[in-house]
């Protein structure tokens, strides 16, 4: 259809709620949606719009941007990159907290996108593990078959000389983990290579308090960049740990999938790492 017909797709929205007896403009609006170029799809135009507002701290009508999600039709691709840009991949990092209108978007829009394939599987449940129980249908939307697990060694400590020490299953030795510098990796950066397909818990012994971050992939764009031009990532934060001298077992909301490292961060400067293990699988 001509751009100015689908420019009339607002004026149709507004004269049909959901709600509304009278289907006839909703219908039209289905069918303008389901032909309309990406650049002018009236629906496409309502998620993205509803993203802003969430992200204003406004609350869009839920089930009008679930409804233009379902019927963007040529849009649905790039209304979904738009969830991932302003919603799912600001959910999935550590830092500020995210408006929860905008994790109630994305609770809502979510499903459809991961549908239709659009919602990368390793950023969904990194968002997930991020926001917990302030998001929680998002770990309901993990699909995976059960893999079976076991304690996987990182292939590439950083950051400490003696990181092996924390994987050598003797209690008394341990890594005296320096203090982190301001937007570094960690104090210990636990590499993997290939990546981790699966990281599923985490137990940790330690005299101190602290907390484990993953490393997961990320879409160009989305999160923090790696290092060197590596693309990507997201580093949700999967384990906080007292550090009371016992075993302490983290288990995430949902799978980490194509973990590339765990990145471990004391509160305080004399915390000593005893041993952890990352259970997961290759």
């Amino acid at each position: 259809p001509p751009a100015a017909a689908c420019a009339r797709g607002p004026a149709l929205a507004s004269r049909a709620p959901l709600t509304a007896k009278d289907s006839l403009p909703r219908e039209l609006l289905a069918t303008l949606c389901e032909r309309c170029a990406p650049a002018d799809n009236p629906c496409g135009q309502a998620v993205t719009r509803a993203l802003q507002e969430a992200s204003r701290r406004q609350n869009p009508a839920l089930q009008e941007a679930s409804w233009s999600l379902e019927h963007a039709g040529p849009a649905l691709g790039a209304a979904c990159q738009e969830l991932v840009r302003q919603a799912v991949g600001p959910a999935a990092v550590t830092g500020p907290e995210v408006e929860p209108q905008l994790l109630a978007l994305a609770e809502a829009l979510a499903p459809t996108c991961v549908k239709t394939g659009q919602l990368p599987a390793p950023l969904l449940n990194a968002a997930a593990v991020q926001q917990g129980s302030r998001a929680p249908q998002l770990a309901t939307l993990h699909t995976g078959r059960a893999v079976e697990t076991r304690p996987i060694e990182p292939d590439q400590p950083t950051g400490a000389g003696d990181a092996f020490r924390a994987f050598d299953r003797d209690e008394l030795s341990g890594v005296k983990l320096p203090m982190a510098g301001t937007g570094s990796d960690g104090a210990l950066r636990l590499g993997y290579a290939p990546a981790l397909k699966y990281a599923v818990s985490f137990q940790v012994r330690a005299t101190g308090p602290g907390s484990l971050r993953a490393h997961v992939r990320a879409p160009d764009g989305v999160g923090h960049p790696g290092p060197e031009g590596t693309g990507f990532f997201v580093d949700p934060t999967v384990c906080r740990f007292q550090g009371t001298g016992r075993w302490e077992i983290c288990k995430p909301a949902a799978p980490l999938l194509d973990v590339d490292a765990v990145s471990v961060l004391p509160e305080r400067p004399g915390v000593e790492l005893k041993e952890l293990e990352i259970i997961g699988a290759r």
